[in-house]
C-alpha cells in the first residue's frame, strides 16, 4: 500500500474551519475505490496544524487519487487557507492495513 502522512500548516484565522474547508475533498477521497483511509487529526502542539494520515491500496490507486477532479479542485482551492506548503512523508509499505502495536498490548 501507499502510506502518506502530511502536515498542513493552516493560517490561524482558518484553523477552526479547516474540517469544513476540506470536507468535500475528504469525502470524495474516502469514496475512492482504492482509498484505504483518509483521516485528519489536529496537532496537540500547534492548534494551527492538521495532520493527514492516508493510505491507498497501491500505486495505481494513488495515481488515480492524484489524477482525480477532486484532487485538482483541492489544489486550486485549499492553498489560500495554508500558511505554507505542507510537509509530507510518502512511502510504499508491504501490508494492507493497520497492525497491532505489540509494545503496548492491552490485556
Amino acid at each position: 500500500m501507499i502510506f502518506i502522512t502530511a502536515k498542513f500548516p493552516v493560517k490561524p484565522e482558518h484553523a477552526d474551519d479547516w474540517p469544513e474547508l476540506s470536507r468535500a475533498f475528504t469525502e470524495a477521497t474516502r469514496a475512492e475505490e482504492g482509498c484505504l483511509w483518509f483521516e485528519w487529526s489536529r496537532s496537540l502542539d500547534d492548534p494551527n496544524e492538521y495532520v493527514l494520515t492516508e493510505a491507498f491500496r497501491d500505486g495505481e490507486a494513488g495515481g488515480a487519487h492524484v489524477g482525480s477532479d477532486h484532487f485538482r479542485a483541492a489544489q486550486a482551492e485549499l492553498p489560500q487557507y495554508l500558511a505554507r506548503t505542507p510537509d509530507i512523508v510518502s512511502t510504499e509499505v508491504d501490508q494492507d492495513g493497520w497492525n497491532e502495536l505489540g509494545e503496548l498490548k492491552v490485556g
